[in-house]
């Protein structure tokens, strides 16, 4: 209790000197403050918004050295704009001794996938000004496949400069270096006040691949290169990364006063270092011109009476090791009374004579006990930081908003994890326990206490239209009990990111078995029908058993999990949507995933329950081909599976895109009227789709019939598949039957004369 009393004691009086020490630094501060506030002219305003405009510069031509030197600023916005002129399109943003930082321009050009080019481009002109574009600057060229060249002029020659930035892939992108790969940038000559600049592709429209899905525009400024803050791929896909250029990036401009050089000023009327303490320094540039600054030991505004005034350097960080004392234009330093020596160096001043081991003990406990103080308060305050932080986060990540919806929804009950835990369970949610990463965060495996496996999606960092969706993932998944959707099995909300834990489903997803090809472990027809049937059936349980209708809005193979029986699952519900009852559909931002996404959806914005029967058709699709959704390599035209599968369906050419598993172990009662539910799925209109629930009907029945169709005999597979195996893995030509394949010879079997006579060239 005693030691406790002395340690209030201590923290009292060290409170005490910081607090005197703090007033006194403040107050002496602020006298410094007042004694160089002369910026502007007697009278006269020195603010424009944030901008402080010092003179020569001014906010009317009576405030200014000259109209060229006057700032016009648009009070009528909040804050007060400042510019050039009344309709400028740069904002200043800061004004120095001898340069000004303005807001930048951007000339861009997209060129996207489908064809559309968009293109803006500015010009830059200060030629009856008094200001040049510093060196500082750099011709920066961000994009792909781009090239940019800037042109101006000085007194007697022509300038031009450029360079091409070149990337095929998004990990091409650098995002630190600007070496060619996305970003590129090139040096500007001086003296220059004007330039143009133009952007040109240097690929021509049929050359255009699917870079410009992830890249479609080139962008060209000039501009301090300090303060750009480039973050590859995620900045060329953002499409407000044009306006952070200009707001962020400054173009840096030097200035100077008349074209006379100091020489040639000094002794006119009109000379403006006229004042004490300033000296009179050159331009660099070619025009000439001069500007004034206070000599080294004086601040103040040169330009305007009194003049420069002396610096007290003795006021705030105190200089010296020892004493220090200010002097006109200078200071000088020493040592303290009873000490001699150097106090311009560390440890130059010596005590004279003193019992140093005595003192040395004396500072030693005192400075043990204010340690040991200091770190038993910074343990509380952290503590009690920590308790608030969580509460904070809690709220902010949605916790009562969640809380409310979880009772409407008649489930209040849900499994609440500690941060410890699931960092416990992730081994601090190491890179080997990542199971996956995804529009809408981080999946990662964990081990629960109870020995039970996890999978926790780590989401990305929310924002207020963000946390909504989360929270509509979490009161989705509160109400769905299917044995084929994953399992919700907690949440904790008190981290910077929400963590939500699942059953974890061990066997991959769906896409990987697809894309197996080894033959070892590959999806049997009969699996395949089984695994289309299950997540029809959870898809039809959504939109018409849940509580609520919920459309999924981001069905595809990848988020279709299989467990160790290859049991389908639906995961990710991430941008699902609940349909308000008495509603058939919602108008919402498009979302969802290209290959799989519903056309007329994507074209009026309105999501219905059809939506999904789109998406389930690709999947379906990639069943029953093994083909990826969207392949350039397929040609121009069947880029996209679905009109690859509906043109080869009209075409009678099915079995040229079937996977040959499928043609073999499928019979002909199950195989063409799986292929007429895919067509009916991916029709253009939703209302011409069947529902998920004549998905799931339609899906069970082929399940039970059970005769080999007769596109190829069993007496005569053996020998013709292999060879149409054979032709698709080692390039040899495969055999198809050219007859309509789902019409009038779906009765009868073709021999191997038959299918020997219809042998077509590689597709």
């Amino acid at each position: 209790m005693v030691a406790m009393k002395l340690l209030v004691l201590l923290m009292l009086a060290l409170f005490l000197t910081i607090f005197t020490f703090t007033a006194s630094a403040n107050n002496e501060t602020y006298n410094l403050v007042n004694y160089s506030t002369n910026l502007a002219k007697p009278g006269c305003d020195s603010r424009c918004g944030d901008l402080t405009v010092p003179y020569p510069f001014g906010l009317n031509s009576n405030c200014a050295i000259d109209t060229m030197f006057v700032i016009y600023c648009d009070r009528s916005l909040n804050p007060a704009r400042p510019s050039f002129t009344r309709t400028g399109y740069n904002s200043i943003k800061l004004i120095s001794d001898s340069t000004l930082r303005i807001t930048n321009v951007v000339e861009s050009k997209c060129e996207f996938h489908d064809g559309s080019t968009s293109f803006i481009r500015f010009s830059f002109n200060f030629t009856s000004w008094p200001y040049t574009i510093s060196t500082v600057n750099k011709f920066t060229v961000l994009g792909c496949d781009g090239s940019a060249w800037l042109t101006s002029r000085t007194k007697d020659k022509n300038l031009y400069t450029g360079c091409m930035v070149f990337c095929t892939k998004p990990e091409e992108v650098g995002d630190a270096d600007c070496t060619g790969n996305g970003c590129c940038r090139s040096s500007i000559s001086q003296d220059i006040n004007y330039y143009t600049t133009r952007i040109s592709s240097l690929r021509n429209s049929s050359e255009r691949t699917d870079k410009s899905l992830f890249a479609p525009c080139t962008y060209a400024f000039l501009g301090d290169p300090s303060e750009l803050k480039f973050k590859g791929t995620v900045d060329l896909n953002d499409t407000s990364f044009e306006d952070r250029i200009e707001s962020d990036v400054s173009i840096v401009l030097d200035w100077a006063i008349g074209t006379m050089s100091c020489a040639q000023a000094n002794g006119t009327t009109d000379f403006a270092c006229k004042y004490s303490n300033s000296t009179c320094v050159d331009s660099a540039r070619e025009a000439g011109g001069y500007r004034c600054e206070c000599k080294q030991g004086y601040e103040g505004n040169p330009y305007l009476y009194p003049g420069c005034q002396d610096t007290n350097e003795c006021v705030g960080m105190n200089p010296c090791y020892g004493v220090c004392e200010n002097t006109e234009g200078n200071y000088t330093c020493k040592c303290e009374e009873g000490y001699s020596g150097d106090a311009n160096v560390k440890h130059g001043c010596q005590r004279n004579s003193l019992n140093v081991l005595h003192l040395s003990l004396g500072l030693g406990l005192g400075f043990l006990t204010l340690l040991i103080g200091l770190s038993l308060l910074h343990i509380m305050v952290k503590q009690r930081k920590l308790i608030k932080l969580r509460e904070q986060l809690f709220e902010q990540n949605g916790g009562i908003l969640l809380e409310n919806k979880l009772k409407t929804t008649g489930r209040s009950v849900m499994k609440i994890f500690q941060v410890e835990e699931l960092e416990k369970a992730t081994n601090n949610y190491a890179e080997d326990n990542i199971l996956g990463r995804g529009g809408n965060g981080t999946v990662y495996k964990g081990t629960l206490l109870d020995t039970r496996i996890v999978a926790i999606k780590k989401s990305q960092r929310l924002d207020q239209g963000q946390r909504d969706q989360f929270i509509n993932e979490m009161v989705i998944l509160a109400q769905i009990h299917h044995p084929n959707v994953v399992q919700l099995l907690g949440c904790c909300l008190e981290t910077d990111v929400p963590l939500l834990a699942y059953e974890f489903v061990s066997n991959d997803t769906l896409h990987s078995h697809i894309r197996n090809r080894s033959g070892k472990g590959r999806l049997s027809w009969d699996s395949r029908l089984r695994i289309a049937h299950e997540s029809a059936g959870a898809l039809a349980y959504l939109h018409n058993d849940a509580r609520m209708s919920i459309i999924h809005r981001d069905v595809k193979s990848t988020n279709i999990l299989l467990d160790e029986n290859f049991i389908a699952k639906i995961a990710d519900f991430g941008a699902s949507r609940l349909v308000p009852l008495g509603h058939e559909q919602v108008t919402t931002l498009v979302q969802g995933t290209i290959g799989y996404l519903d056309p007329e959806y994507f074209h009026t914005g309105h999501l219905t329950d059809k939506s999904d029967v789109y998406s389930f058709g690709v999947v379906l699709a990639e069943l029953l081909t093994g083909r990826k959704p969207i392949d350039p390599e397929r040609g121009f035209d069947d880029t996209n599976l679905a009109t690859y599968f509906l043109k080869a369906k009209k075409e009678n050419r099915l079995l040229e895109i079937l996977d040959h598993q499928v043609v073999k172990e499928a019979t002909d009662e199950q195989l063409k009227p799986v292929c007429d539910l895919v067509c009916r799925c991916l029709s253009q209109v939703g209302a011409n789709r069947p529902s998920m629930k004549d998905v799931t009907m339609e899906l069970e029945t082929l399940r039970k019939s059970g005769k080999h169709h007769p596109w190829i005999t069993q007496e005569n597979y053996t020998e013709t598949s292999s060879f149409m195996i054979e032709s698709e893995e080692h390039g040899t030509y495969p055999l198809v039957a050219t007859s309509d394949t789902f019409g009038e010879h779906s009765s009868s079997t073709m021999g191997m004369k038959d299918i020997m006579l219809h042998v077509r060239s590689p597709r």
